[in-house]
């Protein structure tokens, strides 16, 4: 029988600290804390809702990052 694959590790990160940030300092800081993929989004985006380990989202309205969370 196989062995159940492990999950990469998130990175250690608060996503509410990107709230506030423009959205390019944001994506910078992410990809520089480990993320792996960085995905910004509009506000009322309609998007898929897997978890997917090293991702983050951001929500940004006016190149302001206005919400944040992982997966």
């Amino acid at each position: 029988m196989a062995s159940i694959p492990t999950p990469s590790a998130q990175p250690a990160d608060t996503p509410g600290a990107y709230v506030g940030l423009l959205v390019d300092a944001a994506e910078r800081r992410a990809r520089r804390h480990g993320w792996s993929t960085v995905r910004s989004l509009p506000p009322g985006a309609i998007i898929t809702m897997e978890f997917r380990t090293g991702r983050i989202n951001f929500e940004v309205a006016d190149a302001v990052v206005t919400r944040c969370w992982v997966g």
